[in-house]
């Protein structure tokens, strides 16, 4: 797995407004153990909006997609515009409402959502040039938009977003938290994360394996 090079999407800080941080770090502590080098990316976009995480409840302040995703990184993050898909073998999508305010608007238009077109046009460079994708929690609601029609994928099992996730064409395939979902055709794999998870254990058993099929697939 050495020399391995994998591209991470990020969308804000905060499970509300921006990436789950635990999906992100755990993402990270599963490439590291694997001698896999990554790089972090995010838009130079505003957040849709903030929200206090201590009340659950919006704030009035404005805050950026590209800043608020280097806190949980330590800086070590890119801007969007500069992922070129070449120069990765793979790339990993966390989730986090980030993924349906900030990257899309999933969150407010469901199955007529539209992606970031800054972020579309790099997934589909990596669809194009036959590289795994890892998408978790939220974030594989993306796919249909990316694959077309057809794609297989998990969020896990919450009615209302795999009746959604149909509506747009995806197949939906129903997994446990420590389960993943491989598209052999697409080599893409998926995994419910905190979608289900209840302890960041929990999550951990799904992202790396997560990681584990998606370095195989590359």
């Amino acid at each position: 797995m050495a020399n391995r090079k994998v591209a991470i999407i990020l969308s804000g800080c905060g499970v509300y407004d921006g990436s789950e941080i635990n999906e992100v770090v755990l993402t990270i502590l599963s490439l590291e153990l694997r001698n896999v080098s990554y790089q972090c990316f995010a838009p130079n976009i505003e957040q849709y909006h903030v929200i206090d995480h201590l009340k659950g409840k919006d704030i009035s302040e404005y805050r950026n997609v590209l800043v608020e995703s280097a806190r949980i990184v330590r800086g070590n993050i890119s801007n969007l515009m500069e992922c070129n898909p070449d120069k990765f073998d793979a790339v990993i999508v966390p989730g986090g409402f980030g993924v349906a305010k900030n990257l899309s608007n999933f969150a407010f238009k469901g199955a007529n959502l539209e992606i970031n077109s800054e972020l579309l046009t790099i997934l589909k460079e990596f669809k194009d040039r036959n590289k795994p994708a890892g998408y978790m929690c939220i974030a594989p609601v993306l796919l249909p938009s990316v694959y077309g029609s057809g794609v297989i994928l998990t969020i896990g099992n919450d009615a209302d977003t795999i009746s959604l996730v149909h509506e747009m064409g995806g197949v939906h395939k129903t997994a446990n938290v420590d389960e993943v979902v491989i598209d052999q055709t697409c080599k893409v794999v998926s995994t419910p994360a905190y979608m289900l998870a209840q302890s960041v254990s929990e999550a951990y058993a799904g992202i790396d394996k997560l990681v584990e099929e998606v370095i195989k697939l590359s």
